[in-house]
């Protein structure tokens, strides 16, 4: 019989709608029926957690032994524990996923099909990640963290992490259907929406260990299921024109469907967001966005390297060195005043930014001294070029935005580095292969991205010195680029400074290290809002908004003082263009002024701190809320300057600006930063389930270490090293001072993250940054159940910060102090310091360990404060005479060893480390033998003698222990 059409018999046909329905049944069947096995099964088994057990029986008898009132209980079972590891739940939910795979890849290619057409990337990329999450979601359903706990979080992450682009893609090809456009933002607001209750109850359950906090946790966890599953549900509104047949013979159909451009502005395709994302894909254009990225990247990794190799001068002279003179080494583009140098650096900028590159070089240079100098040759140069660069194009507000975008994504992208390596830039001079330096990768990638992008400017030569009037003062529009190069460096170049500026201790009340992922998000925001979004913004609301995050964050600690930080990184990302643009009309001379301005207050920060080491500085001591004021005033002159009748006329001039070409690719790399930074994120997360050494013998080991701010004898990053010297020790709780690391000048870091996260240790990080010490942080094994943060008396010299924190030591409840007293020249401030301190240990009613540096000779005049009736307190070893700074006391415990053990090149300072017992009496100071103690409370043998790594017991050259 003859084919009734031409293209051949219809065997079957079903609408394309019946894809989505099938794929949505199936998928909430798998999770819904391994639900309902579960609770009926197993129902005390999947709500119990590692904190807190589901069974009535067991939570009674809980409640009954600890004495407790009662507290909520665990009741829901979460999705992991539903779906994990026990029978028959498993096989439910890996039966329905297996049924469910063939109308996910269906729908995954029918949506291609729905939103492919000529000259587009963008459908085929949706559809790639489509095709990624439907494997990696058969990944962590099929390789479950009992088989396999590290590929289980890796197929995990690589779903979560791919939701974004599938959502954000979807949303961006929806074709013009109102109803599915309008269920789409909607499931995609709840879905992302969730995932802030989400985290804050995860962190609840596992930080805070708060009971009940899991089970409402999985009430979200289950949420993110249906939002998630209810989100590809809706491409049943569009699949409805589909008709999947199945013909007897071969062929083909197509169709062409309306699109719109964003999801945001739907229907409204002449904006101008519109035309950024309505071209087809260039990987030429797009490896090309990428370098001129990074070579924004490497002008923020070099300026904030600066500040890192001037303070080794002036940490080792202790006083002003002569060398911080190289900080004005940013001012170089005040030779672009002179038009003849002006006009070589416009025609040579590309070999400006190659030889600025000999600051990535610098690590290869041995000796501090030369190796400064190198970096402030390469910052120099860097400064120059990129004021050249963006001086150049100001006749082309396009290409000048380009620069702008390429500049502060290279600062986002500088910040994660630092989130990724734990506030270490693994391309800054001092880190090398040995202490986790990326330093030739970078470099080699450095020249690359400088001989991709740099030669672009060649182009605008022939109009680069056409004039461009201006009025208003480029003084004020420099003091307003200042204001904002200080803000965007003190604040912005690591993600965890303004969280640090807001920690006050245990509980935990506020933001972490990890939440650094929503400064960065906060800063991709700025991003937008400057670059796609430009017509939303108003300068007056940008002024504002930054006034009102620095007050926030200045004024308040804990989360709202860290909603003003999020508000200030947003709106300081925001202001950059508009100050850059009037820059750029005000004349070359204005990028000299800004720098300028911004030393000015790098140095000023430093005063608010090192007051009593510099002239006039005890004007500026601790304010650094006038530090803050003057710089969101800068910004406001720059605002105001910006606001000039001919700024006003150019901006009449252009409403619709023109995008840059590259602008959809910049967008493109700020997703895959902001990707990349949620899954440093998630790595990072703390278990908070660490163990102490010697769990058997109840034993506490604390050292006390002044760690000279992290930088070495030989000006290199030292945290690797500590933390090899404090894990050889087996050492379970450690004090560490000059810590603070969070400003400029010592590069915004923070050696306590790498080390606590390293060695599994809880953290509290001490009194932040606004409160103008030099810092004391505490890492224990053992949970810390409160720690109070104090700034003791100090009318004269620096100020005395110390930590007072109880933990929660094999069932008991052991205070540790950390303190860090005044200087030997304020005699004054170290006796009223040590009468306070005195009576905050005497007052304790529970036992007490003090690791401190106290600037005093044993048996003479502070020290009977310390130690003694007026304290309570006891030495370590009263007989150990040859002793200044350090110092180890307790009371309410058994101190049963006490040792010395030399510093190596890593600080100017010994380690001293003591071994308690708990739950024993404090015993006598007569020593015994080592072979007279028990070999789980022995100190490791590897540092007798000659010792490892140059470190040894030395003084005595042996470890004491005690009777």
């Amino acid at each position: 019989m003859a084919p009734k059409f031409k293209d051949g018999d219809i065997a079957f046909t079903i609408s394309g709608k019946w894809v989505s329905w099938g794929h949505t049944i199936v998928a909430y069947s798998a999770f819904l029926g391994a639900l309902i096995v579960g609770l009926w099964l197993h129902y005390y088994k999947i709500v119990e957690n590692e904190y807190y057990v589901g069974s009535l029986r067991e939570i009674q008898e809980k409640i009954h032994a600890e004495n407790l009132k009662g507290y909520p209980q665990e009741w829901f079972p979460s999705v992991s524990a539903t779906i994990g590891d026990r029978y028959p739940e498993r096989s439910v939910f890996q039966f329905f996923i297996a049924i469910t795979s063939g109308p996910r890849f269906a729908l995954v290619f029918l949506w291609y099909i729905l939103t492919a057409r000529p000259g587009s990337v963008l459908p085929k990329f949706v559809a790639g990640v489509g095709v990624f999450r439907t494997l990696t979601c058969g990944g962590w359903t099929y390789v479950t963290s009992t088989d396999d706990h590290g590929w289980h979080d890796i197929f995990m992450i690589s779903y979560l992490v791919a939701t974004l682009p599938w959502t954000l893609g979807c949303l961006a090809l929806s074709p013009n259907n109102p109803q599915a456009v309008k269920y789409r933002k909607r499931l995609a607001a709840c879905f992302f929406g969730t995932l802030i209750p989400l985290i804050y109850f995860f962190i609840q359950h596992k930080v805070h260990k708060i009971a009940g906090a899991y089970t409402i946790y999985a009430f979200f966890e289950w949420a993110l299921i249906l939002f998630d599953v209810g989100f590809d549900a809706v491409t049943a509104l569009d699949f409805e024109g589909f008709e999947l047949v199945v013909r007897d013979v071969k062929g083909t159909s197509r169709g062409k469907h309306q699109q719109v451009a964003n999801v945001i502005l739907d229907n409204e395709k002449d904006k101008s967001i519109a035309k950024i994302y309505d071209k087809g894909f260039s990987l030429p254009e797009a490896i090309t966005a990428v370098a001129d990225v990074y070579n924004g990247y490497v002008f923020w990794s070099m300026l904030t390297s600066l500040g890192l190799t001037v303070w080794y001068f002036p940490l080792w002279h202790m006083g002003i060195s002569g060398y911080e003179v190289m900080v004005m080494c940013t001012v170089s583009p005040f030779l672009l005043g002179l038009p003849a140098f002006r006009s070589l650096a416009i025609k040579n900028v590309r070999y400006f930014h190659l030889l600025s590159l000999v600051g990535l070089l610098a690590y290869l240079i041995k000796t501090p001294v030369l190796r400064l100098f190198s970096v402030g040759f390469g910052v120099s140069l860097s400064c120059l070029a990129w004021a050249t660069t963006f001086y150049a194009d100001r006749s082309q507000p396009a290409n000048l935005d380009g620069r702008m975008m390429a500049w502060i994504l290279g600062l986002i992208a500088s910040s994660i580095a630092k989130f990724a390596f734990w506030t270490n830039n693994p391309i800054w001079p001092i880190m090398h292969p040995e202490n986790g330096g990326w330093n030739q990768l970078g470099l080699a990638v450095a020249i690359a991205a400088v001989l991709r992008s740099s030669g672009r400017i060649q182009g605008n030569r022939g109009i680069s010195e056409l004039p461009v009037k201006s009025q208003g003062s480029f003084i004020m529009t420099g003091f307003g680029l200042g204001g904002l190069f200080f803000g965007m460096h003190s604040l912005l170049s690591d993600s965890s400074t303004m969280i640090l500026w807001t920690w006050k201790g245990f509980p935990v009340r506020g933001p972490i290290a990890v939440h650094g992922v929503l400064t960065i998000t906060a800063m991709g925001v700025g991003f937008l809002n400057a670059f796609i979004f430009p017509e939303n913004q108003s300068k007056l609301a940008t002024f504002i908004l930054i006034s009102l995050g620095s007050i926030l964050l200045t004024s308040f600690s804990h989360w709202i003082g860290y909603i003003g930080a999020l508000v200030l990184a947003t709106y300081l990302i925001t202001a950059a263009p508009t100050l850059i643009r009037s820059a750029v009309r005000h004349g070359p001379m204005t990028f000299g002024v800004g720098f300028l301005t911004y030393n000015i207050l790098v140095l000023a920060h430093v005063w608010v701190v090192a007051y009593a080491f510099v002239p006039g500085g005890p004007l500026l001591r601790e304010h650094t809320d006038w530090i803050m004021t003057t710089m969101v005033s800068l910004i406001g002159a720059g605002f105001y300057a910006a606001w000039a009748p001919s700024s006003v006329k150019t901006q009449r001039r252009s409403n619709k600006p023109i995008p840059h070409k590259l602008t959809s690719y910049y967008s493109y790399v700020l997703i895959a930063l902001e990707l990349l930074a949620i899954s440093v994120g998630y790595l990072r997360f703390p278990t908070n389930d660490y163990s102490p050494h010697h769990k058997d013998e109840k034993l506490i080991t604390a050292g006390i270490w002044t760690i000279h701010f992290s930088l070495d004898n030989d000006m290199w990053s030292s945290e690797r090293r500590i933390r090899d010297l404090v894990k050889e020790l087996e050492i379970d709780v450690i004090g560490f001072l000059e810590s603070d690391l969070q400003r400029i000048i010592m590069g915004n870091r923070d050696t306590t993250q790498f080390i606590a996260e390293d060695l599994g240790m809880y953290v509290d990080y001490g009194p932040g940054p606004n409160k103008h010490t030099w810092g004391s942080a505490l890492l224990s094994k053992f949970p810390i159940l409160n720690s109070t943060h104090h700034l003791l008396p100090s009318p004269v010299g620096e100020l005395a910060p110390a930590i007072h924190a109880t933990l929660d030591a094999y069932g008991e409840l052991i205070d540790v102090v950390v303190f860090h007293s005044g200087q030997e020249e304020d005699p004054e401030d170290r006796r009223l310091q040590s009468e306070y301190l005195a009576t905050l240990m005497r007052e304790s009613p529970r036992p007490v360990i003090l690791l401190s540096y106290l600037v005093i000779k044993p048996h003479e005049g502070n020290y009977h404060t310390y130690v003694g009736e007026r304290s309570g307190m006891k030495d370590i070893d009263p007989t150990d005479l040859d002793r200044w700074c350090e110092y180890i006391l307790y009371k309410g415990l058994k101190r049963s060893g006490y040792a010395r053990v030399s510093r190596s090149t890593i600080t100017d300072t010994e380690l001293q480390v003591g071994k308690f017992i708990v739950g024993q009496l404090e015993g006598s100071d007569e020593q015994i033998r080592e072979d007279e103690v028990a070999e789980g409370l022995r100190f490791p043998s590897i540092f007798r003698g000659e010792g490892k790594r140059d470190h040894r017991y030395h003084v005595f050259d042996e470890p004491r222990y005690y009777k």
